[in-house]
């Protein structure tokens, strides 16, 4: 949002929109012709776990675009933000195209926000959404400046927007950050007490050891975090925040080449801490809109999202060539790492308990699909 694309990443967006429109359309038209929730008007007062509408801000990333077909699969209409008028006319037209025939006529909507203007957040954007899930993450997809400092900044910034334009709408009753694993690991080692070496859900990455060390995108990720906990603390606001490892998928390296550069920026430490996790793109889908639906019942919360911890050569090799990355970003060049021991232990615990009781998954019979 606010930083111009390259043509091959906004075609590969679409592209990989289209096939998720595609493959959602066969999921509804397999449900009953007597579900009618969501022909015609929002029914505000239907509080239960599943249905409404919700709103995905960067509904076009990557992991975007599969939270979409996730809630598309569960039964929710979901309203997108785009940040420039042609992806908002293509939407349209592909929405068009989408509903032609299907009976959920609202399923898929587009609006256009700059998130990182306060003032573009108009009242209409979230109106009527029950729950917003804001993934967006700002940075430089052509490349050419990486994620720097200053794209740290603006995270943070439009994150604050985005929570505090939740509050003013009524409707807003949910709200779900897509933060990172990053936000939670980087902690000053000299600092550590003996109990302190489990990494879960409470653990803070340090500002300042961010700082010192460069590390930029998880500075945006935890200043983001932590502005966005402020004001739904100080508005009564529901919150929850999944906190991922690093964001893996078909092709996702090649869409999202920068986003993976910058969060590999001390991998090699992270490797040898046993901190190094990844986790795949359908899967954390899958979590957020686990975590948004448990919110009926309970607050929110953070949550620490993943599938592999990469501490040994062979796991090192494996995810070099799913992200096409030379093995030593990981383990660098010397031998015999895999037997160091690990230094930290990362816990998602809470996630897992929560994601055992969840008994409508969104990828059960789609996953080939997409």
């Amino acid at each position: 949002m606010g930083i111009i694309r390259s043509e091959e990443r906004a075609k590969a967006e679409l592209d990989e929109f289209r096939r998720m429109l595609m493959a959602s359309a066969g999921a509804h038209r397999r449900k009953s012709q007597h579900d009618h929730r969501f022909n015609g008007a929002v029914d505000e007062t239907d509080d239960g776990d599943q249905g409404g509408l919700v709103c995905v801000t960067s509904g076009l990333s990557f992991l975007g675009i599969a939270i979409v077909n996730c809630l598309l699969i569960r039964g929710y209409s979901v309203r997108i933000i785009v940040d420039n008028p042609e992806d908002l006319e293509k939407i349209e037209e592909m929405e068009s195209n989408y509903n032609n025939g299907n009976n959920n006529s609202n399923n898929i909507s587009a609006i256009m926000a700059n998130l990182a203007d306060e003032e573009s957040l108009l009242p209409e954007v979230f109106k009527d959404c029950r729950g917003v899930f804001h993934t967006s993450a700002f940075i430089d997809p052509a490349g050419l400046s990486g994620y720097t400092k200053y794209m740290a900044d603006i995270e943070a910034k439009a994150s604050e927007n985005v929570i505090k334009a939740c509050a003013r709408t009524p409707s807003v009753k949910k709200f779900v950050l897509t933060s990172s694993l990053l936000t939670c690991l980087w902690r000053d080692s000299t600092r550590q007490q003996e109990n302190s070496l489990l990494i879960n859900h409470d653990s803070w990455s340090s500002e300042s050891l961010c700082r010192d060390k460069k590390l930029w995108y998880a500075l945006g990720k935890l200043r983001a975090e932590k502005a966005t906990w402020i004001v739904a603390e100080e508005s009564g606001l529901n919150m929850a925040s999944i906190c991922p490892g690093l964001i893996t998928g078909p092709e996702f390296y090649n869409i999202n080449s920068t986003a993976t550069t910058a969060y590999l920026k001390g991998a090699q430490e992270m490797y040898k801490n046993g901190l190094l996790a990844s986790v795949d793109v359908n899967r954390l889908a899958e979590a957020h809109v686990c975590v948004y639906e448990a919110m009926n019942k309970t607050t929110g919360g953070r949550y620490i999202c993943f599938d592999e911890i990469i501490n040994d050569e062979e796991g090192a090799e494996k995810l070099a060539k799913e992200i096409n990355v030379p093995k030593s970003k990981f383990c660098g060049t010397e031998r015999g790492t895999s037997n160091a021991p690990t230094q930290f232990q990362l816990s998602k615990k809470k996630l897992t308990n929560l994601m055992s009781t969840q008994q409508r998954p969104c990828y059960n019979q789609s996953q080939e699909q997409l």
